[in-house]
């Protein structure tokens, strides 16, 4: 019997496999959100930073969810360690436009293509993913993208999702140009141990869990191990759901908690 039967869910509780709509974000994410939602009706560009694992990419999705598609048009890009040209080739294949290389070419295509979407009344928002890991010679020309009519009205939205030395880099002289136009520069922190509790409620009542199935004991470790990350309470708490079905037990407790992080340092987890 899988853990999922043992339990009686409905399905897995910490899979990725959630609808955008379904997905929780605690207090300070859902501020976040807003403020993603007001840099992109005030046509915005955004630097939002964090350690891995902590919901940067969960908080785009809710994004995604929040922008009406009449609206907006969200393009995301998540290959951005290509080299200038091929990036460009990738932005105008991401925007459904004909192949360019050079930055002029690019410009020209996308500023098109915007005055098009326009008349149609849609703005779009492009999301570059782990922009931290942005070639240099990328970054000394992706400023062209936020300048439209004399700087006076923006060509689209720049979503830059990345490590916290993504900040670092724009801040630089350099980068200066770019960094000048993201107006609004947040900063998404892991969870605190409040968050960490609530998560794991929310997420075991979607599969139809209403009880409690990890003591505050076992919470408080869960927590401490994650570090606030997302992505481990999400491998960690399955990884304690499977060992406590085994063990036919009815609730994580500290002791199978223990067990799971001692093997999780073993593997290297």
């Amino acid at each position: 019997m899988d853990f999922c039967s043992y339990f009686s869910f409905t399905a897995e509780p910490f899979s990725k496999e959630i609808e955008d709509g379904e997905l929780w974000l605690p207090p300070s994410k859902q501020m976040l959100l807003e403020m993603l939602i007001e840099a992109v009706h005030a046509r915005k560009s955004v630097l939002l930073a964090g350690d891995p694992g902590v919901g940067k990419t969960c908080l785009l999705r809710a994004l995604r969810h929040a922008l009406s598609p009449q609206t907006f048009r969200l393009t995301y890009c998540a290959n951005v360690t290509l080299g200038r040209r091929d990036f460009y080739r990738q932005l105008c294949l991401a925007l459904g436009l004909a192949r360019c290389s050079t930055a002029g070419d690019v410009f020209y295509a996308v500023s098109t293509h915007v005055e098009e979407l326009a008349r149609e009344r849609v703005f779009p928002v492009f999301v570059l993913d782990e922009a931290h890991l942005l070639h240099q010679d990328t970054l000394d020309h992706l400023h062209i993208l936020l300048n439209y009519a004399w700087d006076s009205r923006a060509l689209l939205s720049l979503v830059l999702l990345g490590l916290p030395e993504l900040g670092e880099r724009l801040r630089v002289r350099r980068n200066r140009s770019l960094y000048s136009r993201l107006h609004y520069r947040l900063t998404i922190d892991p969870l605190t141990p409040d968050d960490t509790a609530d998560y794991l409620r929310v997420r075991l009542s979607r599969v139809g869990c209403a009880k409690e199935l990890f003591t505050s004991d076992a919470i408080a470790m869960l927590h401490e191990a994650a570090a606030g990350s997302l992505r481990d309470t999400d491998r960690l708490a399955t990884a304690a759901l499977r060992a406590a079905a085994r063990k036919k037990r009815k609730l994580v407790e500290r002791d199978v908690l223990s067990r799971i992080l001692q093997l999780d340092a073993e593997e290297g987890g």
